[in-house]
């Protein structure tokens, strides 16, 4: 979108739905302090990251699932090209964004310092960044189930989207990859991201995040929620 230091008693835990009943609070909170810092090592000396990635969407009497290869390149650099069930193109060189459907026959451009696109909160996964910093109450979140035994998830508020976005969770493997990241909106709605394939420092050209809009396109400015 990480946890090389956990400790062996989180690891004997498992961090399964008992453990708020096993560790006393002040553990909790520096048991998260050290997944954070973790998180935070691994990624900030990461330069470069693809994945599958797998979107799925529910919200307003919605269920919508699309698929598709994520770049993601130091610094501010972001490529979502989603295949199925139809193409459709997110890009932004840290700069300018863009969102285009090639059937739509239209691109919509917005500075990416003015995006307010759910996506937008992935930019951590290589920015410099702490997640303590970025994620307000960062905290364990046992009561959520995750992908695979031995995963860890975590939840806070992203403080940038606080007015839209109500929680995000992020799910960590023992290997310390972020592989699902839940974004919950203040509306109900809600977008998964669940990554697969990971390639971690890959060599990518800064032209993959470049976007021209092709003959024919009309151009509109911001971006579709």
């Amino acid at each position: 979108m990480v946890w090389c230091l956990m400790t062996t008693g989180l690891a004997a835990a498992g961090l399964g739905s008992g453990l708020g009943s096993r560790l006393a609070p002040q553990n909790l909170a520096a048991d998260v302090k050290t997944l954070a810092a973790a998180v935070d090592a691994h990624y900030n000396h990461l330069r470069s990251l693809e994945a599958e990635f797998t979107e799925v969407y529910r919200g307003s009497g919605m269920d919508r699932t699309e698929s598709g290869t994520l770049w993601l390149k130091k610094p501010g650099k972001m490529r979502w090209e989603y295949r199925s069930p139809r193409e459709k193109l997110f890009v932004s060189d840290g700069r300018d964004a863009w969102f285009y459907v090639p059937a739509d026959r239209q691109a919509r451009k917005t500075a990416a310092k003015k995006l307010e696109d759910v996506r937008s909160p992935l930019a951590f996964l290589l920015g410099k960044t702490k997640l303590e910093k970025e994620l307000q109450g960062l905290s364990l979140a046992p009561d959520v189930e995750p992908l695979a035994a031995g995963n860890v998830v975590l939840r806070g508020v992203p403080q940038a989207l606080a007015d839209r976005v109500s929680e995000i969770l992020l799910e960590v493997t023992p290997d310390h990859q972020i592989v699902r990241i839940v974004i919950q909106e203040v509306d109900g709605a809600a977008t998964e991201y669940r990554f697969a394939g990971m390639k971690e420092d890959v060599a990518i050209g800064d032209g993959r995040f470049s976007f021209k809009p092709p003959a024919g396109t009309e151009t509109v400015g911001g971006l579709e929620p």
